[in-house]
């Protein structure tokens, strides 16, 4: 009998294909790395060609097999992808261009005027400048301005995972949980929004390009004999809607369960918390759907997040990078003697990780203050994990003001939660336990679960995480760390954007930097 579940992994920077049981082992897994990441052919773009993700796909599948494991056992199938990346498709359903991914910064300065009565909506003091921000950043808008011809025959328009789904299935279909993003979705529904609303026409798209959206655990179609074939699968396998890549790692990482915060140290680092109550933390800003019907995601977002690490090791790990090649280690293991060599608080060294500004902040930057000469490049690696979770911390603290929710541990996945010296500053600083799940590939793990729930394995989403999430290494405060680190926290961190802002306005009043 079939008892395992294919989750596929759609990354930015590598594809996964994993193999998972009823109890959320990770049995097999696959990689494939995308060099480069994507492709720029003029500033600010960041583009991919969409075959190389079919491709990759394809690869890690027979991959699998290659490594022993029996297709025959592959009950069914989900797909999470990273989210905010769009293809736009001609009337065969064929790619007209490559994906536009969410690292594109390319922005739409030629905009249609909005049909009355939605152009008042511009002239409202606070809503009016985030309304005319949404539109530049719409992809339906950057294509009609910078590939006019791509935009003329678009006859989809639509995210990475609904194209990998018509090619698996040949239904064009999505989950509602992977809707994040620039597309006239209704975020307290889960549900495109009537087709008289005004976002259809502010963002420049319309009802019947988008995809047909299904709910977390129903069924988006099965596998096609042609790609069934090409992945060495029976044809005729279920491929269940899971969701975004975030919206997965936080069913995966436990994050559904009360008095848990997710945690997620990627790329883009986030703090998540669930409720079955639509809330907007920030007025406008949406509670995203989670991967359970009637959930939804309250989530702080540091844009360049974990990517900071990486620029610390390509910037100053130079001799961490060699020692680990020829010892075997990780590179990160030779990081947390860095980072434990230091004292908490980083002798004075305080770090704002603004270094990927948000569309309600464009002026802001990164700084760092403090600097004396008793800071060496270890104090500055401590200082950005210490600012990192700073901000993830002031994130946590507003969605709980929101909400009224509390937080009693924190559940905690990404590249980033390899590291046990980051976990336990962690853990210090919220001053709260810090867990990570038994698995780093919690994304792929969520997506698995959404499969079983539509498998029947479990009945609902609560048994299914409780049966496949098992937690991990446990970091419990310092509360002597927690102290100094509450002081900071109130009273240096969260002082420094008020005072800084108007510095960095003034900035890119002079430089034109960052762009909006």
């Amino acid at each position: 009998m079939a008892d395992q579940i294919l989750a596929i992994d759609n990354g930015t920077q590598s594809l996964r294909a994993l193999l998972f049981d009823r109890n959320g082992q990770l049995l097999f897994k696959s990689q494939f790395a995308f060099d480069p990441a994507y492709q720029s052919p003029e500033p600010g773009a960041a583009e991919q060609d969409v075959q190389r993700y079919w491709e990759a796909l394809v690869h890690c599948c027979h991959e699998l097999w290659q490594q022993g494991a029996d297709p025959a056992q592959v009950a069914g199938l989900s797909l999470t992808c990273q989210r905010t990346s769009v293809v736009a498709l001609d009337e065969q359903l064929a790619p007209l261009g490559p994906a536009i991914l969410w690292l594109d910064q390319r922005r739409a300065t030629e905009l249609s005027p909005l049909p009355q009565p939605w152009r008042t909506l511009l002239s409202l003091p606070k809503i009016g400048p985030l309304v005319e921000k949404v539109r530049q950043r719409a992809p339906a808008n950057r294509l009609a301005q910078y590939h006019p011809q791509r935009w003329q025959h678009c006859h989809k328009l639509v995210s990475l995972s609904a194209y990998l789904t018509h090619r698996l299935t040949g239904e064009l279909a999505d989950s509602a949980a992977a809707q994040v993003g620039y597309l006239p979705f209704d975020y307290r529904r889960h549900r495109w929004h009537h087709r008289r609303n005004w976002r259809w026409a502010a963002l420049g798209v319309r009802p019947e390009q988008m995809a047909s959206l299904r709910e977390p655990g129903e069924a988006l179609g099965q596998l096609t004999q042609t790609a069934a074939d090409a992945l060495g699968l029976p044809s005729g396998l279920p491929l269940f809607a899971a969701g975004g890549d975030k919206t997965c790692e936080v069913l995966g990482s436990g994050g559904h369960q009360p008095g848990v915060a997710s945690l997620s140290f990627g790329t883009t680092a986030t703090v998540n918390l669930a409720s079955r109550r639509y809330k907007e933390v920030i007025k406008l800003m949406p509670a995203y759907p989670a991967c359970e019907p009637g959930l939804f995601l309250n989530e702080k977002m540091l844009f360049r997040g974990f990517w900071m690490v990486s620029w610390f090791k390509e910037q100053f790990g130079y001799m961490e990078t060699l020692l680990a090649r020829s010892s075997g280690e990780p590179v990160e293991a030779l990081f947390d003697e860095l980072v434990n060599s230091v004292p908490p608080g980083s002798m004075g060294l305080v770090l704002q990780p603004y270094w990927g500004a948000d569309i309600t902040s464009p002026e802001a930057k990164g700084a760092v203050i403090g600097f004396g000469d008793v800071h060496t490049r270890a104090h500055f690696y401590r200082a950005i994990l210490e600012g990192l979770a700073f901000g993830l911390k002031e994130g946590l603290d507003q969605i709980q003001r929101a909400t009224g929710a509390r937080t009693e541990r924190l559940r905690i996945s990404g590249g980033g939660a390899q590291s046990d010296a980051a976990m336990q500053l962690t853990a210090d600083l919220f001053g709260l336990p810090a867990e990570r799940t038994h698995t780093v590939e919690t994304s792929g793990l969520g997506a698995a679960i959404c499969a079983a729930v539509g498998l029947g394995w479990h009945q609902d989403f609560a048994a299914a995480q409780s049966a496949m999430v098992h937690p991990g290494k446990r970091f419990e405060p310092n509360p002597e760390h927690h102290r100094l680190y509450h002081a900071l926290y109130h009273e240096v961190y969260l002082k420094l954007y008020p005072q800084l802002a108007p510095l960095y306005k003034a900035i890119r009043t002079i430089t034109g930097y960052p762009r909006s």
